[in-house]
């Protein structure tokens, strides 16, 4: 999702491998189907609003699109190319106060949305925030379902 040269990224990686050696890559289906980046986002979009990603933009999204990331595996020389989708459960035990805060700490780019709030802005957006978050809220934690493809290929015998 980061390399800025996807392909050339991926032929390397392929190169490294031994002949036959099966090569699996994880990335992040759209960010709608996964509220653990999108439930906070959605409400910091209400407030600072992002321009459109261009399509090959360094974001945790960019491969999102079915077929995507398995075309640029296969023009790099891996065959028997495959693709499925993974669903699960991103679990923590961690309160949704704890998990707001971790989540602007991590992401420079919320932190540099909510920099140019008002602070009363900033108090409803927490407010908000928290009560997006509150779906998710478990007996032990959070949990939020997830979906990623898994992208994978075998690098060709006798290259």
């Amino acid at each position: 999702m980061f390399f800025p040269a996807p392909a050339e990224g991926l032929r390397e990686l392929l190169r490294v491998l031994k002949p036959g050696a099966k090569l699996a890559l994880a990335v992040w289906h759209f960010a709608e189907k996964n509220p653990f980046h999108f439930a906070l986002s959605r409400i910091v979009d209400r407030y600072a609003a992002s321009p459109p990603v261009a399509p090959d933009a360094l974001d945790a999204f960019r491969f999102a699109e079915l077929g995507k990331l398995r075309k640029i595996l296969t023009d790099a020389g891996a065959q028997a190319t495959s693709e499925r989708l993974l669903q699960f459960t991103i679990e923590a035990a961690i309160s949704i106060e704890d998990f707001l805060a971790l989540r602007l700490e991590m992401s420079d780019k919320l932190r540099e949305k909510i920099s140019a709030l008002s602070s009363p802005q900033l108090v409803e957006l927490k407010r908000q925030a928290l009560e997006s978050l509150r779906e998710y809220s478990t007996n032990r934690g959070l949990g939020f379902p997830a979906e990623v493809l898994i992208v994978s290929g075998v690098k060709r015998q006798g290259f």
